[in-house]
């Protein structure tokens, strides 16, 4: 769902299939393909050394930026997995690229439940957001 509403055009950038033409684009842009390609497009270009794919690569204001997006249904179990895999792009400290993970669900419930606890404090400083304000973000970098 989220590629989808990537690609309905709601963050207002051009959005590329090809590769190359998403190297020499200028101004924002957004890089469209499968979770495999964008992480091998990142391995190649970005330093990115997860051994998992992406589900966001753009470029705005001169700066590639990589995401991993995840909508958390529920508390812990395979949502906690969910929640470290995003969070481990953010933990990847080679990656030449502004790194961000885009929540929406129940991780933003107040309560003492690990995700909230994690995103309001060890990962406070982190660029850990929803899709509702990734626009904003992006035009801000």
């Amino acid at each position: 769902m989220f590629k989808r509403w990537i690609n309905s055009g709601v963050l207002g950038a051009p959005i590329y299939r090809d590769e190359k033409e998403f190297l020499r684009s200028r101004g924002n842009a957004i890089l469209d393909g499968s979770d495999t390609q964008l992480g091998n497009f990142a391995r190649t270009y970005l330093n990115y050394t997860g051994n998992k794919g992406l589900d966001f690569i753009a470029k705005f204001n001169n700066k590639y930026v990589v995401g991993e997006a995840k909508f958390l249904t529920d508390f812990g179990g395979h949502q906690n997995a969910q929640f470290n895999d995003a969070v481990n792009l953010l933990l990847n400290k080679d990656v030449r690229a502004v790194k961000v993970a885009i929540l929406d669900g129940v991780l933003y419930i107040k309560g003492n439940n690990k995700m909230y606890r994690d995103i309001t404090t060890k990962y406070s400083n982190y660029n850990i957001m929803s899709a509702l304000v990734l626009k904003h973000f992006l035009y801000k970098i």
